[in-house]
Formats: structure tokens, C-alpha cells, sequence
């Protein structure tokens, strides 16, 4: 019987998804265990595997890539050979006979219906495909400045993947340049047609550029510009990374900026939120990051060698310490009960390309600091690529911001709900400080600002001061936190 594909809930609090860009096409052989599409959740883009073989067969009132479609939506189904299913008013067969040919007819129906009409064209016709490509490999691409339209994918059904962007990259900067590999009746056909000759020679590394390779590729242009007209900016999968917006540009909201503004506006109408800041001395801190650093680099050669601590997995580990010792800033609200978390699951504000995304470190305060600096790094890796998973960004009971790397001194942050409070850090400096007032002496210390927003409706301002107190006494004095 045939198999529904659905949007599947990436999350426990997932409601809607974004589909993102088909992985196989319409009358494709699917096997169980392949990837048949990207959603993008509320922060995170994941790439879906088929749960069953068959035919894949898009309905033509499917949804299109890059519409918000609610969690449980049938996108297409799975067919055996042979099989027929009603959908509306269409009917879909697998039968490789009538299943058409690339762009497919159900695409080519979803296509139009997703483009304006003042904004419709119709593209020329053409043999030219843009071949597929991974959503990392696309970023790869935009940050080395490759053109990945022209090149040859070694993923599975010819995907390109990072792997192949990367080798490209690396093949541009070690090829002789351009004007040493095109003949000179190629380099006047290219100024004629509006040919960019070294983009062209970056996907054809070591080869010399001909005439018939600049008329394929002014072929290409041409039909690429005519899709670019026909698509809607919201779906993107077609086009290579956008430029910059020119100042007064309209620039579709993401799915994770709609969530970052809704989770924020909520936060801001919601707490009743207090921020109080104080100055800590960081000096044994910094030196304490510094011997940490000096240790991982004698063993960066060996085989157990750890990632180094950073200073938010140091602020991480004295942070836990310090929710255990105060626990109602470690709390939520439950209905008509506040609860106080038994454990400190904290999350650290990463920037990304995508926007701010909060992985959550879980059971701080039972792990050494290696631990906290291995699996923050990894988190940080997958967010930044776009590979992290839902439930990795949920479940935290408090927060930290920093933004010292920014010369940001002090700041405001806003509380992640349902959160009591967040711990915002500024940039650590050397100072000059008065260490001995009676003795009016002064000397350079390494100084930082933490600002703690709290959730007055949950904890007053004294319990909330002194538990920024404790923290401040643990930057200060590591060895209070260190021994537990």
C-alpha cells in the first residue's frame, strides 16, 4: 500500500516546519535509509531519510520548498511498482512510463503556483539542471567563494557535498590563473556573451578553457537568470548564495529569526525582568585559562589530547556550582508552582550564520572540565552548521551570554523562558585597580563585568544579588569551585 510522507516533528515542541529542498525527485527509486528532504525547524535544518522504499511521487497541490507547513503535512508518497493512488483530483502510478522527466510536471504545477504572476516568466527551454547539493556544502561554497552550478557531486545520486566543494577550492588556488589556460578565441567569445572567465576556470581547475566551454556556460547563465525570475526569494534552493541586500531591500523573515523575535517579544512582555551588574576581578581566572591552554598544547600531539576549556566552559562549570548553592535562580514556573531544578543544564548563546542558537550543556556540575569543553565544542560545531539536533536546544535552566569577544563591556541580556535569569559577560581587560586602599596602592588587574537578568516574579533582589555575589567569588577564587 502506498507510504505517506509526512513533515516529521523535529522536536518536542515543533508545530510547524519549513520544507526546504527535495533530495530526490519525483519519480525517483527511493531505498529505505536515503535522504529525501531538509526541514528547517524552529533553529536547526535537518535532513529527513525515508522510512520506507518505493517510487517517489510528489503530488501536484504538494507543498513547495520553502513553505511553513504544519508537523504531520503529507508531502508525497512512496509507491511500489505498479501502484496507483488517488490524490484530489489527480491520480499518481509508478510506472516509470508516465512518470515524467526532469523538471518534473508535479514541480513545474508547485513552481507556477508559488511564483507572482507580475513576476512570471517562462524559461526557455533547456537541458541545463543545477545539480543538487547538500546544505553544507552550499555554505562551504558561499564562504570559499566557489561556484558549485558547474561541478561534479560524489555523494550518493551525484549530490555534491562538502567534500567536493572543498577539493575544488583547493584546485582554483593551486591552477595557473585564467588568462594563461583560455585561447584567445575563447577569451573574445566570453567579453561578447558576458562570461565571467575566472569563475569559469575555478570549476574547471587544470583544464583549458574553449570556445564550446564558454557557450555552455553563457547557455547556463541564461537559463539560470531566467529560473532566478521565476522563484521566490523564500525559496532559495535554486540559486546560488545571495549577495548582501542593497540598503532598502525587503529580505524574507527565516523560520529562526520568527522564532527569536517571538521567543524574545515574549520574554521582554512577560518577566518582570531586573538586571544587576557587578565588576570582578578575572586575574586568577585568566591565569588559570592560561596554564589550561599551556597544558593542552604540550599534548596536542598525543592521541588523548582533550580540547582546551574555553572561558565560557570555565564560567559554565562555576555557574553550575554556584545554581546548586542558590537554587531559586535555577527555577521555572509549573502552572501555580515554581519549580527548582535539581540540576544545572546551562545553555551558552552561539552566533551563527542562521542566528542565535542556545545549545544546552546538561549536568554541569557533575563533570570535569574536559568533559564541559569537549561537548561544548562539539555543540557549537553543530550549530554553527546548521547539523544540530532540536533537543539540543532545549531543556536549559539557565543561560549564559558572553560578548566579551566583541569589546563589549557590559550589557542587558534578555532571559531564554521559561528560564529565571541569564548571565551576560563583558570583555575581561586589565585595569588599574586599587588593591590596598590604606595603603593606597594600585596595580593592573584583569577586570570583567557580569550582569545578571532576573525573573523578579520568581526570586527578589536580594537572593538574586547574592547568588551574582557567589559568582563574582568564584571568577576571583577558582579554587573555591575547583574542589568541589
Amino acid at each position: 500500500m502506498p507510504f505517506e510522507v509526512v513533515l516529521p516533528r523535529l522536536g518536542w515542541n515543533m508545530e510547524t516546519g519549513r520544507l526546504g529542498e527535495w533530495l530526490k525527485k519525483d519519480g525517483d527509486r527511493v531505498e529505505a535509509g536515503e535522504l529525501l528532504f531538509t526541514v528547517e525547524g524552529d533553529k536547526a535544518t535537518q535532513e529527513v531519510e525515508a522510512l520506507d522504499s518505493g517510487i517517489l511521487r510528489i503530488p501536484p497541490d504538494a507543498p513547495p520548498p520553502g513553505t511553513e507547513v504544519p508537523v504531520g503535512t503529507v508531502l508525497a508518497y512512496l509507491l511500489a511498482p505498479g501502484e496507483e493512488i488517488e490524490t484530489g483530483s489527480s491520480k499518481l502510478e509508478a510506472d516509470d512510463t508516465k512518470i515524467p522527466t526532469s523538471p518534473s510536471a508535479a514541480q513545474a504545477i508547485r513552481l507556477a503556483a508559488s511564483t507572482p504572476v507580475e513576476r512570471a516568466v517562462q524559461p526557455p527551454a533547456s537541458s541545463f539542471q543545477l545539480p543538487a547539493i547538500s546544505p553544507r556544502a552550499r555554505r562551504v561554497a558561499g564562504e570559499l567563494g566557489v561556484d558549485w552550478t558547474g561541478l561534479k557531486g560524489s555523494g550518493r545520486t551525484g549530490r555534491i557535498v562538502e567534500r567536493d566543494v572543498r577539493e575544488a577550492a583547493a584546485a582554483a588556488q593551486a591552477a595557473p590563473p585564467a588568462a594563461e589556460r583560455i585561447s584567445p578565441l575563447a577569451r573574445r567569445l566570453a567579453a561578447e556573451l558576458g562570461v565571467d572567465v575566472d569563475a569559469l576556470a575555478a570549476r574547471m581547475p587544470g583544464r583549458r578553457i574553449e570556445r564550446a566551454d564558454i557557450e555552455a556556460e553563457a547557455e547556463r547563465l541564461k537559463v539560470e537568470g531566467s529560473r532566478v525570475a521565476t522563484i521566490e526569494p523564500s525559496a532559495p534552493l535554486l540559486l546560488r548564495t545571495p549577495a548582501p541586500a542593497p540598503t532598502g531591500t525587503s529580505v524574507p523573515i527565516t523560520t529562526v529569526r520568527r522564532t527569536i523575535a517571538d521567543r524574545l517579544a515574549t520574554s521582554a512582555h512577560t518577566v518582570a525582568a531586573v538586571t544587576l551588574t557587578t565588576e570582578a576581578d578575572a586575574t586568577e581566572l585568566v591565569r588559570l585559562r592560561k596554564q589550561l591552554k599551556d597544558d593542552g598544547a604540550a599534548g596536542a600531539g598525543l592521541a588523548s589530547a582533550q580540547p582546551v576549556p574555553t572561558y565560557n566552559d570555565l564560567l559554565a562549570k562555576l555557574t553550575a556550582q554556584a545554581l546548586l548553592e542558590h537554587p531559586m535562580v535555577n527555577a521555572r514556573f509549573d502552572g501555580d508552582t515554581i519549580v527548582q531544578a535539581a540540576t544545572a543544564n546551562i545553555g551558552v548563546a552561539v552566533d551563527t550564520d542562521r542566528g542565535l542558537l542556545v545549545p544546552v550543556l546538561r549536568d554541569v556540575q557533575t563533570k570535569s572540565l574536559r568533559q564541559i569543553a569537549h561537548e561544548s565544542a562539539a555543540l557549537i560545531e553543530k550549530a554553527r552548521t546548521g547539523r544540530i539536533a532540536p533537543d539540543d536546544l532545549h531543556g536549559g535552566t539557565f543561560t549564559i551570554t558572553n560578548l566579551g569577544m566583541y569589546e563589549i563591556d557590559a550589557f542587558t541580556p534578555i532571559i531564554n523562558l521559561p528560564e529565571c535569569a541569564i548571565l551576560g559577560v563583558g570583555r575581561i581587560a586589565p585595569k588599574q585597580v586599587v588593591v590596598d586602599a590604606e595603603a593606597e596602592r594600585v596595580a593592573i588587574r584583569q577586570m570583567v563585568f557580569l550582569s545578571l537578568t532576573f525573573d523578579h516574579r520568581l526570586v527578589d533582589g536580594a537572593p538574586a544579588a547574592r547568588f551574582l555575589q557567589r559568582v563574582k567569588q568564584y571568577v576571583e577564587k577558582p579554587y573555591l569551585w575547583l574542589v568541589g
